[in-house]
């Protein structure tokens, strides 16, 4: 390759030369002699060996960088080569070690699964055991009951049925006496509203208040010389002031619970004060009575506001606020009222009604409790009749009319206003009811519950109406629990005595634990 190159260089020099020495032989004169021609002739092969030579050496150095690069070049890729098989060695390797690991794995796998096949195996013959055993045992028991199976389970199927023929017919006849009793509540209420404005005892104790006093010389301030003060003070609040051997104590007995709130007020404030005479207790009465006012105002207006209702005749708001004062079985009736209106939304809420509606109605629905001292009739007609007079619509009067039965029900509003009031009045604690009395009952239905065997923990909830009896499922079966539930029923209505019904639940649970590790 060398020596082609460099007669290839070595020609394309010669050719060169000779073209130069052609130029210059043509150029010369014709006179130019022979002798000049050599000579030039020569120095131009010299020059020509001369660019050879030079020639030759530029081709060798070219050849030698070119080899060097090419060397360069195969030692780079020879490392890279080397590096590749390294790189593919180290793979190889580690799949080995993985193949290692897979197969101890595998034969892990298989020896577990050996052990868990022996283990079936071992199960399976317990239960077969166990299935020998309870049918001896079975054989055994009906030997001794002298009854087959199947026998057995007629006789208590035919139990249980005369257990529940029996529980209808209870049921039936409570029913029959439940609607007896209703009748009967009709009448008697007929003759409680006619004597409860004539019986007097009965009128007083829910028709005063207690003033305590310091002393009891203040009882004869309170008179005043020949009894000019305690006449000015009744005759100012409309009250009847009884000053008896009660030591440090003024009774204040009236009709009107506002007349007595006045007055309770501003005798707390004459005797506070300790001036005692006919013209300041004009002044203290007066005072007091713009006080309780705008109390009563401002009551009605916040159970507005809180309710979100609009629109409502300022007398009728007035109204509410005198609830405040007034009192039914020892409950606020103002209490009472926000309490229906509330519990009446959201069961209009519930069944798609008029939340603004609901909530007025059951606002409005004792309103006849602020008048009916004044005014004769039942407080549901009093407070209808003053609705429809101040601007009610016929639903809310209707509703407040037929809340007690007082007229017949024709709207689903109706039929909120009765069952929130009855779930406002009813819930424990709402009216005068003995709190001791009422945890002994739950602790006597616990009690109940916790004595039979099997049973494991007992709650009375929602105030005692329903028991939740929690029991052991080893002990019970889903069988015992349905006749675990009658016997403490029964037991219940032996021992006990409650209001409405008890429910009892019986709960059996199986619960399976694991452990991660």
């Amino acid at each position: 390759m060398e020596s082609i190159l460099a007669n290839v260089i070595v020609a394309l020099v010669a050719m060169a030369v000779g073209f130069l020495v052609y130029r210059k032989v043509s150029e010369k004169s014709n006179d130019v002699s022979r002798k000049e021609a050599d000579l030039l002739i020569n120095e131009a092969r010299k020059e020509a060996d001369l660019l050879r030579k030079e020639a030759t050496l530029q081709a060798k150095d070219v050849v030698l960088k070119a080899k060097s690069d090419f060397e360069a070049d195969m030692v780079e890729r020879r490392k890279e080569m080397q590096a590749l098989e390294k790189r593919l060695l180290g793979k190889e390797e580690s799949l080995e070690r993985r193949t290692d690991n897979l197969d101890k794995k595998e034969e892990d796998l298989s020896r577990r699964e050996q052990s868990l096949t022996q283990r079936d195996k071992n199960v399976q013959a317990k239960e077969k055991e166990v299935v020998e055993i309870l049918q001896e045992e079975k054989e055994k028991l009906e030997a001794i009951a002298g009854l087959t199976q199947s026998e057995a389970k007629d006789t208590l199927m035919k139990m249980m049925e005369d257990a529940a023929k029996h529980e209808s017919a209870k049921r039936v006849k409570q029913i029959e006496d439940e609607a007896k009793e209703t009748a009967e509540k009709r009448a008697v209420k007929i003759i409680a509203q006619a004597v409860q404005r004539y019986a007097g005892d009965y009128a007083t104790e829910r028709t005063v208040s207690v003033v305590s006093l310091p002393g009891d010389e203040m009882k004869g301030r309170i008179i005043g010389r020949e009894g000019r003060n305690i006449r000015a003070i009744e005759a100012a609040t409309g009250v009847d002031l009884i000053i008896d051997d009660t030591p440090e104590a003024v009774i204040i007995s009236s009709f009107d619970p506002v007349r007595r709130a006045v007055a309770k007020n501003a005798l707390e404030r004459l005797i506070s004060d300790g001036r005692i005479h006919p013209a300041r207790i004009e002044e203290i009465v007066s005072k007091v009575q713009g006080e309780i006012d705008l109390s009563i105002k401002e009551a009605g207006e916040k159970a507005i506001f809180d309710l979100g209702i609009h629109g409502m005749n300022p007398e009728l708001i007035r109204m509410i606020g005198r609830l405040k004062y007034r009192t039914s079985y020892t409950q606020n009736i103002y209490e009472h009222s926000l309490e229906v209106a509330f519990i009446c939304g959201m069961m209009a809420d519930e069944l798609k009604l008029s939340n603004k509606m609901a909530r007025r109605a059951g606002l409005l629905h004792d309103i006849g409790k602020a008048m009916d001292h004044e005014i004769d009739g039942s407080h549901a007609v009093i407070g209808a009749d003053f609705a429809r007079r101040h601007g009610e619509a016929p639903e809310i009067v209707q509703a407040i009319e037929a809340h007690h039965g007082d007229v017949e029900i024709k709207h689903p509003l109706d039929v909120l206003v009765q069952a929130a009031d009855a779930l406002s009045g009813a819930r424990p604690g709402a009216r005068k009811e003995m709190l001791d009395a009422y945890i002994k009952r739950l602790e006597a239905l616990e009690e109940i519950g916790n004595s039979f065997k099997g049973v494991e923990k007992t709650f009375a909830i929602q105030a005692g109406r329903d028991v939740r009896v929690m029991v052991n499922h080893e002990d019970i079966s889903d069988e015992d629990a349905v006749v675990l539930s009658r016997d403490i029923a029964s037991r219940i209505e032996r021992e006990l005595t409650y209001p409405g019904q008890i429910r009892v639940t019986v709960i059996r649970e199986t619960r399976a634990f694991g452990i991660a590790k």
